[in-house]
């Protein structure tokens, strides 16, 4: 089996918090011999996103400081884990942030990310604070169809319960399908 490396980006707005509790337990049960690296989104602060495709020649500079740790971590690793709360239906601001800057990155010279991120496997890993797990799906299908985007797999979603802190610790139901979320078939 290639070695694989697995890339946690954490982008909840509390450390430590039931989607981190939730991922962490995950990570427990990880292939043998992966690599793990969690990066908190919070922890690498990026600027607001400006859309340049349609100015002058539309090519983004270099990425510097924050940018480029998350680049390269993005490129780095071979599955992408993003554990974000459900915030309004979608993933939270940090996380889609991150995401915008996808955009950018197909853009900056030499890097050719695109062709880069394909065949990488994504997962999403949340807390929901609703009983009807179905108010995930915005934040589902957008990863899900980022990853396709890139020609890249779909791991799959891994959602528990949680609204207070701590609470996940009580979604039995979710840390038990938790200890083989990565084990499952990705999709392409």
């Amino acid at each position: 089996m290639a070695e694989r490396r697995f890339l946690f980006l954490m982008g909840s707005a509390r450390p430590g918090g039931n989607t981190e509790a939730l991922a962490r337990t995950a990570a427990e049960h990880l292939p043998e011999g992966a690599e793990q690296r969690w990066l908190h989104l919070d922890d690498l602060p990026l600027p607001p996103f400006r859309d340049v495709r349609h100015v002058d020649d539309g090519v983004y500079r270099a990425p510097v400081g924050n940018e480029r740790v998350l680049l390269e971590a993005t490129l780095d690793a071979t599955d992408l884990v993003i554990a974000s709360p459900l915030y309004w239906y979608s993933v939270s601001a940090s996380t889609k942030l991150y995401l915008d800057y996808w955009s950018a990155w197909m853009r900056v010279p030499g890097v050719d990310f695109r062709r880069r991120m394909a065949g990488k496997t994504t997962w999403a890993i949340s807390a929901v604070s609703d009983d009807d797990m179905a108010v995930a799906e915005p934040l589902v299908g957008t990863l899900r169809l980022c990853a396709q985007y890139f020609g890249g797999r779909w791991g799959g979603a891994l959602l528990g319960f949680a609204n207070r802190p701590g609470d996940m610790a009580t979604d039995h139901d979710a840390l038990t399908r938790a200890k083989t979320f990565f084990t499952a078939r990705a999709t392409g």
